[in-house]
């Protein structure tokens, strides 16, 4: 009888199931967007630069021959709140005890912090955007010989996206939603202004909310840059790092 030698058999690659990163982006911002606090931060940050600029307009501020300096300013107001939807992307998951569950399904933790930054990044930026739209409007109609101040829209919208992007790294840094929101309200609303009243030009040098309001005039451009990236920079490598670190109960 003649042997049959059958062929070795080949390989099969395996495919990963899970989702693509756009689709857990997309995930992750209607995640973000599920819960009452969500939805009550955006609807707060929508609205409070156009309410603030009807505050300022009503009260006869002076706004010189530009609307880019009053979008700016009442459109921070709108990105410091984002700072808090970045903030419960990261740090409310450790707080409810829902990691576990989130690493069940992506175990690849820095992959996990990636979906969150670019789905606030994008939330806050489209939020921050809408705010200052609504502000230059609010302008155009007590001011009526002011222009659109197309400049400082886009300049708010980064701002947005950047401060949600900090927000997220620092509530991954630390892991709990009191004390993220505490250590980052307190730094830009507490330390940075009183910094400001001691050490004026240190001050100026590292506060991102400056090196927003430089962009939008186009000024000192390389080093506001720089104060933004730095700050995103730190704040992420720092929530990355504490991420990898701790332990998943």
């Amino acid at each position: 009888m003649t042997a049959v030698v059958l062929p070795a058999p080949r390989p099969v690659a395996a495919r990963r199931s899970g989702a693509s990163l756009p689709a857990q982006v997309r995930w992750e911002a209607r995640k973000s967007l599920s819960t009452r606090s969500g939805v009550a931060l955006v609807a707060a940050a929508t609205l409070l630069a156009p309410a603030a600029m009807v505050v300022a307009a009503a009260s006869n501020t002076a706004f010189l021959d530009s609307a880019t300096g009053p979008v700016v300013v009442t459109g921070m107001l709108s990105v410091l709140v984002l700072l808090a939807l970045g903030v419960l992307s990261t740090a409310g998951e450790w707080t409810s005890g829902s990691v576990q569950t989130t690493y069940l399904l992506e175990p690849r933790r820095f992959r996990v912090l990636a979906v969150k930054s670019l789905a606030v990044a994008g939330l806050g930026a489209a939020v921050a955007a809408v705010a200052a739209v609504l502000a230059s409007g609010v302008l155009a109609l007590m001011e009526p010989s002011l222009a659109f101040a197309g400049r400082a829209v886009l300049m708010v919208a980064i701002a947005g996206g950047a401060f949600a992007l900090i927000g997220a790294g620092v509530g991954a840094a630390l892991g709990n939603t009191p004390g993220a929101l505490t250590g980052v309200y307190l730094l830009n609303l507490g330390v940075l202004p009183l910094l400001q009243t001691v050490k004026p030009a240190l001050a100026d040098s590292i506060d991102p909310g400056n090196a927003v309001l430089d962009l939008a005039r186009a000024t000192e451009q390389a080093q506001s840059v720089a104060v933004l990236v730095t700050w995103v920079a730190v704040a992420l490598v720092a929530g990355a790092a504490m991420t990898r670190r701790r332990a998943v109960q």
